[in-house]
């Protein structure tokens, strides 16, 4: 039997990750379509126009093995920003305090902001997929692989953008991450080429990129076709999850960048 502490719980829960996925549905022309647009420019300039040169890479054709990369991009970039402006937004208009004053506890605050970065990362996600279909022939070989890879990089990156938001003390501030490290770590993460194309020190530097191992993850899933062992990639990725799991959970229960 579900007891009342339970039922409070759920519905802070409910009510939390509700807000934040009506939130970016009501401006979807700002928070969904733009990745859609990008993506499809890649398409085009990659896929159809350089990809002719390249020809194939990996055992399938250039244009589909940058597919997988793409729609990762997007999950990161969307499940990060949907996070990281709401929550840093709710402390700019110090509503923050009125959720935490109430009875829920931390974590239940936590997975409320998490599930609207989630969810929004994956909706792109599938927007992205599907658009693709238009540009390659996309046979998925894995299904339950792709979905548990794109949920875990879904949620690591509403938690990266959790912290950011947390640390954060003005706008400016939310933007420093993306340009800075996620887009250098994205674009050296194996989108756009095979690790194996690699020289020696450049190898190096994309082993060390965690996001290379998302994205390696992810392509197994869609196409079949891995750089490195698949196990070695998840290990990594659930291991970013629990770290930051526990950092942001923490940092919520100090009131580290929110109390005063």
């Amino acid at each position: 039997m579900m007891t009342p502490r339970t039922f409070r719980n759920l519905i802070g829960l409910y009510t939390i990750s509700r807000r934040e996925i009506i939130r970016f549905c009501r401006i979807w022309s700002q928070t969904l379509l733009p990745s859609v647009i990008t993506t499809a420019l890649y398409f085009v300039i990659f896929g159809n126009l350089i990809g002719v040169l390249i020809g194939r890479m990996g055992g399938v054709r250039y244009i589909e093995y940058i597919v997988p990369g793409l729609v990762m991009m997007a999950i990161i970039t969307n499940s990060y920003a949907n996070v990281v402006a709401s929550f840093f937004g709710a402390k700019f208009q110090k509503n923050i305090e009125e959720i935490l004053v109430s009875p829920l506890p931390s974590y239940i605050i936590l997975w409320g902001f998490l599930l609207g970065g989630i969810a929004r990362g994956l909706v792109v996600g599938i927007l992205v997929t599907l658009l693709s279909l238009f540009f390659a022939n996309i046979s998925v070989q894995h299904l339950g692989m792709t979905f548990f890879v794109g949920i875990l990089t879904a949620t690591l990156f509403s938690l990266g953008g959790l912290m950011n938001g947390i640390f954060a003390k003005k706008f400016d501030d939310i933007n420093i991450v993306p340009t800075f490290i996620l887009t250098p770590l994205t674009y050296l993460g194996g989108v756009f080429y095979s690790v194996s194309l690699l020289p020696d020190l450049w190898k190096w530097v994309t082993y060390i990129n965690p996001v290379f191992y998302m994205i390696n993850a992810f392509r197994y899933g869609m196409l079949g076709k891995s750089d490195v062992d698949i196990t070695v990639s998840l290990w990594i990725i659930m291991g970013f999850v629990l770290v930051l799991y526990l950092t942001c959970l923490w940092l919520l229960k100090k009131g580290v960048g929110i109390r005063t």
